[in-house]
């Protein structure tokens, strides 16, 4: 008879602006290979191109986060990339005792609205910027490509919105932030130097935060998907049996 062992806790994978579910593909076939319970989800207006996208707000980002944790048989591991770490945050305001870790996947625990001055109804992707602002190492021209092909424009709403975040239990979740375009140390500079950039802002606030330095693109799960579904693997296992 075989033998029956749970090996870690599920796994929610959220990806960052422009994509969907499909971003996590290959670390989530790797982490199945390994026995985890996985989910990636797509957000709100994050579905292909012909979704209507004028009435998505940040709020419905983070009701889809808070829906997907709720929905696991068990408080999960929430990976959270780029600009989702705002409403992975806000999730885990929300739900701290069904989150066992949180992953930072080159972002951080982001507080208030990202750009309250956006007033599009929606913000596309625009190569020429992304190839100026972002790091792109490691990522093969196919895989330009395929963002390039498959990018699907951000509603205006989550750029401008922001929810209160009250329940101080969030601080307290084991977070693992792993920082590919910058260093962990500039990420903790900057947020020190900063206090008042919002993408950084929720960095002192953690009480139980692991610092993880994986050099690559901000868009690891593409440029080194083996090696970060290894580090999301590690944090799901180191809390499996151990509910919050």
């Amino acid at each position: 008879m075989a033998e029956t062992q749970e090996t870690s806790t599920p796994i929610i994978l959220v990806p960052g602006f422009w994509l969907g579910a499909w971003a996590w593909d290959e670390v989530a076939a790797t982490l199945r290979t390994d026995g985890h319970d996985v989910t990636a989800i797509t957000l709100p207006g994050l579905d292909p191109v012909h979704t209507g996208r004028s009435g998505i707000t940040f709020a419905d980002h983070v009701d889809a986060i808070v829906e997907a944790v709720e929905a696991a048989p068990a408080p999960v591991v929430l990976a959270v990339h780029s600009a989702s770490g705002f409403s992975g945050y806000a999730a885990s305001d929300r739900v701290p005792d069904r989150i066992a870790a949180m992953v930072y996947v080159d972002t951080a625990p982001g507080v208030g609205p990202l750009d309250p001055d956006f007033d599009a109804d929606e913000k596309p992707m625009v190569w020429s910027e992304i190839e100026a602002e972002e790091n792109l190492d490691g990522l093969s021209e196919e895989q330009k490509e395929t963002f390039r092909q498959r990018a699907v424009p951000v509603p205006g709403g989550v750029l401008r919105g922001s929810v209160e975040l009250t329940n101080d239990a969030r601080r307290d979740i084991p977070s693992t932030l792993i920082c590919t375009g910058f260093t962990a140390e500039q990420y903790q500079t900057y947020a020190r130097e900063h206090p008042d950039w919002a993408f950084l802002a929720g960095i002192p606030e953690l009480r139980n935060a692991t610092w993880v330095d994986l050099p690559t693109s901000h868009w690891p799960m593409w440029s080194r998907p083996q090696e970060l579904a290894r580090i999301i693997g590690d944090v799901a296992k180191a809390h499996a049996g151990n509910p919050r």
